[in-house]
């Protein structure tokens, strides 16, 4: 069975943690937070993504500017956000993950924001679908 991006944000919780771009840098930390996730999506007035911003952006820029927590969110966020559909096929977002060293990819379907994925949600769902093929080589096997 092809796996999807659809498929692996049925295994998550629906919502999407969003940040504004003029958002402080210390309300954006909160958030990271409060949620226990490692990026937010920068969204505009019409909740559309304009940007990411992940725990790596804030680091790399405390090491430059240890005044980082009154800037603003899009003075760090990474503006080029590469998005993925929930029919694009899970490998090849996996593939372009790992070969552009980003860990959070936001998912848009029809123009709306309606998930985020991790590399761990990619890994995750993989594993379980091949935990799920070899149950089932399993079974076939000791019925032979």
């Amino acid at each position: 069975m092809k796996m999807n991006v659809e498929r692996i944000l049925a295994t998550k919780c629906s919502s999407v943690v969003v940040v504004r771009p003029d958002d402080s840098i210390r309300e954006a930390l909160a958030l990271l937070a409060r949620h226990n996730i490692g990026a937010l999506v920068v969204v505009d007035e019409t909740n559309h993504p304009m940007g990411i911003l992940s725990e790596r952006d804030i680091v790399r820029g405390a090491v430059r500017n240890e005044a980082i927590f009154d800037q603003r969110v899009d003075s760090l966020m990474t503006q080029e956000v590469i998005i993925t559909s929930p029919t694009d096929d899970a490998r090849l977002v996996a593939r372009t993950m790992t070969e552009k060293r980003f860990r959070h990819l936001p998912v848009v379907d029809n123009g709306d924001l309606v998930g985020i994925i991790s590399i761990m949600d990619v890994v995750r769902t993989q594993r379980d679908q091949y935990e799920g093929q070899v149950e089932s080589l399993q079974t076939r096997l000791s019925t032979v």
